[in-house]
């Protein structure tokens, strides 16, 4: 039985999604590449429906720390994983989706500007470790 999401809930399903997103962005940066990939990420972040659309779309965006790569990562890994125990208690059947729309955002900014390179797959592999159920 699906359960409404609270602001905070919805907004910590968005760090974690729009964080990946900035994660894998910013592992090979570069600006042209930054256009093509922000453009990768809201097509596959437009195929969320239901509950995960509802919660990338309304609200505010996250505050991403800008001062380190690190210190994203130490806020988006967390989230994504509380974004799991989120769906998972209230929304179990839009989890399935809610990995699926975060992975191929990752996965399209990564091969949006010539092939996804190593620092791109490596943090892809930590954020599909997120996403992962536990062990």
């Amino acid at each position: 039985m699906e359960q409404r999401l609270t602001d905070e809930e919805r907004l910590t399903l968005k760090t974690g999604a729009f964080g990946a997103v900035f994660l894998v962005s910013n592992a090979d940066p570069g600006m042209f590449a930054m256009i093509r990939e922000s453009i990768a990420a809201s097509g596959a972040l437009n195929d969320a429906s239901g509950v995960v659309k509802e919660a990338l779309t309304t609200g505010p965006l996250p505050q991403l720390p800008r001062d380190s790569a690190l210190e994203v990562e130490a806020l988006v890994l967390p989230a994504l994983g509380r974004a799991v125990d989120i769906l998972r208690a209230k929304s179990p059947g839009d989890l399935a989706a809610y990995r699926q729309v975060v992975l191929a955002a990752a996965d399209r900014v990564a091969e949006a500007h010539r092939g996804v390179a190593p620092a791109e797959a490596a943090v892809i592999e930590r954020i599909r470790g997120a996403l992962a159920e536990p062990a």
